[in-house]
């Protein structure tokens, strides 16, 4: 145990981040432990009370107490634990949860996953094989790197192209022939810079080569599009082209992940997903709970709701835009401030932080080498107060550092 313990701490990412920790240990703020919540995001941790920029939860939904009643419903209904892989049992409320996820995205089936992750790592080496082609963009989440890994494994060829730009994909698809069939895969909403692909254009190009789209829709679902059923069905109206992927564990603030598909697409992900069938069914409470959250999304509550977290971020980067700081998205509830240096990055974290705002500091190697950001996720119970307390903060810190300048930009 000694031994591969000491291989492992030679390995260079582990390397790199002790080095980190070592160097900044009271401004890396990572493993945060968190003891008790309170209205408006804030969140005590220790003896320090901060105000919560690091939640994903955008529609503050978590709160809910439609959603505690769900949970509980559902432990007094199932207990807390379903005792078996969804492939050999699932619940009721899990095909319940599913039908409905269906109805509100526009599919004809969905498939709920123990995660997004997981999804990933089992959809994509279960969508392709020897002589199929995986086109992955070349920024996408680490869970479509790694199961991109998994399928390479399992003889696909991979090749990669550029979110925002069609000919990138367009050269892709003509250099990779031939191949029996092609899957692109991509980010919805990208999870760093917030910005948006050309969905539309992307989708002529895959159509046009015989390819299909796999958008990971994680950080649209619930806050882009009608009712939050994120950019896919806005933006290519038909979805018999793509399979989109939905996180229940943000905005819907549940717990899991699932796929809008077809009904053949289910039962061939449920055959050739492994992580479908060895990874596990989403705890039963929250199951029942998804249900009570689409309700939610379905009724006349949800655009009020959207609205605030509209104004919101528009409160938030307007007060950026005024700064001249450079700003990555200004659509969606993620807002990175480009900051540069992993040391200047970690600096700025720990600053807000002493200032009661607690935002996450991300540096290389979740972002390019010396392209550090801070990563606010602003959500629809954020007060105004807060908003421009997290602003005034910002101005204070500015006379500290001197992060890059550029008009805000992003979509």
């Amino acid at each position: 145990m000694r031994r591969l313990a000491e291989v492992l701490r030679q390995t260079s990412l582990v390397r790199y981040l002790g080095h980190l920790e070592e160097q900044f240990p009271t401004g890396h703020l990572k493993d945060l432990l968190i003891d008790e919540v309170g209205p408006d995001r804030m969140i005590r941790v220790g003896d320090r009370w901060v105000v919560n920029f690091g939640s994903d939860s955008f529609l503050g939904l978590d709160q809910d107490p439609r959603v505690h009643d769900a949970l509980l419903r559902g432990i007094r209904r199932w207990g807390t634990h379903s005792g078996a892989s969804r492939a050999f049992a699932s619940i009721r409320s899990n095909a319940e949860a599913e039908d409905r996820l269906a109805r509100w995205l526009g599919t004809e089936a969905a498939l709920i996953y123990p995660s997004v992750m997981l999804a990933n790592l089992g959809a994509l080496p279960g969508l392709v094989g020897r002589s199929d082609l995986l086109v992955v963009e070349d920024q996408a989440h680490h869970s479509i790197q790694e199961g991109a890994k998994i399928a390479r494994a399992g003889g696909a060829r991979q090749a990669a192209f550029s979110q925002e730009d069609p000919h990138s994909l367009e050269h892709a698809l003509q250099q990779a022939r031939p191949y029996r069939c092609a899957v692109v895969a991509l980010d919805g909403v990208s999870s760093m810079s917030g910005r948006l692909p050309p969905l539309a254009e992307l989708d002529a190009v895959a159509r046009r080569h015989d390819a299909i789209l796999y958008v990971d829709d994680a950080h649209g679902t619930g806050v882009l599009g009608p009712r939050g059923r994120g950019i896919v069905p806005e933006a290519l109206g038909s979805l018999d082209n793509v399979l989109v992927v939905g996180s229940l564990s943000k905005a819907l603030s549940c717990a899991g992940g699932f796929i809008g598909c077809t009904g053949e697409f289910k039962r061939l992900l449920k055959i050739r997903s492994s992580t479908y069938i060895f990874g596990g069914p989403v705890p039963p409470p929250y199951l029942e709970a998804i249900c009570t959250v689409l309700d939610i999304l379905d009724s006349e509550e949800y655009q009020p709701l959207r609205d605030r977290l509209d104004r919101n971020i528009r409160r938030l980067t307007e007060g950026l835009a005024r700064f001249g700081l450079a700003v990555l998205g200004s659509l969606v509830p993620i807002v990175c401030i480009l900051v540069g240096g992993e040391e200047e990055t970690l600096e700025a974290g720990r600053l807000l932080f002493e200032r009661g705002y607690y935002v996450q500091s991300v540096a290389f190697p979740a972002v390019p080498y010396h392209a550090g950001v801070l990563r606010i996720q602003v959500n629809a119970n954020h007060s105004p107060e807060a908003i421009d307390g997290l602003l005034e903060a910002l101005v204070g810190l500015r006379e500290l550092i001197s992060p890059p300048r550029r008009p805000v930009g992003g979509s």
